[in-house]
């Protein structure tokens, strides 16, 4: 497979107008200005970026002007994709620009922002936060209410008399207006931005009288359509720990496996294929998982990092051994002897709050030097006098406490 026609098909959904005619543009050795948008509504890319910003790199190493676009004027409106009801809060650009500062730290794990050929790093909130009333209505003249509100999920709202907040419903508009003030010539993003960049591709046409091309990746979803993405409460960052991302991926349901070597990994495609006749017949598929883990911990650290992330998921989850490295709190003696279990979770972090860890215990997550415990109400000064303690929440989450005695 050619560097363009792994570039058009692998990890790729759709392109717009054709397939044939982007590829005829690409195999002319034109370069491309071309763009993906993110807009931080939360402080972390997550696995499903991975599939765009794989295919970002693609593009940059092939030669053509790739745009890092960051959605803080986007942002404000809340991108509707996907969700089946309105925004409870709506996100300020001071909010969504603090939410942004490490987003190109992270996807510098993927992408390059330095060296030959860099990634341009640009804001819209630099642009759209300028319209005008008039240009505002000109924008919104040039499609009907009809072409917006056939979008699938206003639809599922109409049908379930949830609400469809403006702000949202005109979210098209601005992120089309975004390939008008970067004059690009494609834009990228997942099979969910769909109707967002085709609005993007009439507006160029409108406005700019030339063609914009779309490709669209696919989403990384189960088999039952979840995403595995933050919306969705599974978010496994860019920035998690080695052991932590390996962990995690090892948790992904089964039937993501296979699209996830495709999708996230540099694995050949006849490899993927054996991949997915094992799990088609049955095959325990934890070997594919660690394989997987593996590749994707590699791309986002290292060779070393993944090999003892694998290492240790070995040693703690299959065969039950003690970590080699433990989280450590220090307690307070006065504060150990007073608190409850819920309380001692609480401040080492393996719950979120009080009602966190009555919920994990109700459900059998949590345990203390292996005793599982099911009312985390109690006190946890029962402990006090054994030498070591152990709070252990699900299989990863685990701390060693120790007291801070006062003389």
């Amino acid at each position: 497979m050619d560097k363009i026609e792994e570039l058009l098909t692998r990890g790729v959904d759709k392109v717009y107008p054709t397939k044939e005619d982007l590829e005829k543009v690409l195999r002319s050795g034109k370069k491309l200005t071309l763009y993906q948008g993110f807009d931080p509504t939360g402080t972390q890319l997550h696995l499903g970026h991975i599939v765009g910003l794989r295919k970002l790199k693609q593009w940059q190493n092939l030669g053509h002007h790739v745009i890092f676009l960051i959605g803080d004027g986007t942002g404000q409106a809340g991108d509707p994709s996907g969700k089946l009801k309105s925004r409870e809060r709506f996100f300020t650009t001071d909010e969504l620009r603090k939410n942004a500062l490490d987003y190109v730290k992270q996807a510098s794990k993927i992408v390059n922002f330095e060296g030959d050929n860099p990634i341009e790093i640009k804001y819209n909130g630099d642009w759209l936060n300028k319209l005008n009333l008039t240009k505002l209505l000109d924008l919104a003249g040039h499609f009907t209410v009809q072409q917006m509100i056939e979008r699938d999920m206003f639809q599922k709202r109409i049908k379930e008399n949830a609400s469809i907040n403006l702000r949202e419903f005109l979210y098209p508009l601005l992120q089309g207006y975004d390939s008008v003030a970067m004059n690009v010539d494609l834009e990228l993003g997942g099979t969910d931005q769909t109707f967002n960049m085709l609005a993007g591709r009439q507006l160029v046409k409108d406005y700019l009288q030339k063609e914009k091309f779309v490709m669209t990746t696919p989403l990384l979803t189960d088999s039952k359509g979840t995403k595995i993405g933050k919306s969705e409460g599974n978010v496994i960052a860019l920035i998690d720990k080695p052991g932590d991302l390996f962990g995690k991926v090892m948790t992904l349901p089964d039937d993501v496996i296979a699209k996830a070597f495709e999708y996230l990994t540099d694995i050949p495609m006849e490899d993927i294929k054996k991949i997915s006749e094992d799990m088609s017949k049955g095959i325990n598929p934890v070997n594919h998982k660690k394989e997987l883990a593996f590749e994707i911990v590699k791309q986002l650290n290292d060779d070393l990092s993944a090999n003892k992330a694998q290492e240790e998921f070995e040693k703690v989850i299959q065969n039950k051994e003690q970590p080699s490295e433990l989280k450590i709190s220090v307690f307070d003696e006065s504060f150990a002897s007073e608190a409850s279990i819920a309380a001692a979770m609480t401040a080492t972090g393996t719950a979120s709050s009080i009602s966190d860890a009555k919920r994990t215990a109700e459900q059998g997550g949590v345990s203390i030097n292996g005793e599982l415990i099911k009312d985390v109400n109690v006190p946890f000064n029962q402990y006090l006098n054994e030498d070591e303690i152990i709070i252990k929440r699900g299989k990863h989450n685990i701390v060693k406490v120790k007291i801070d005695k006062k003389k």
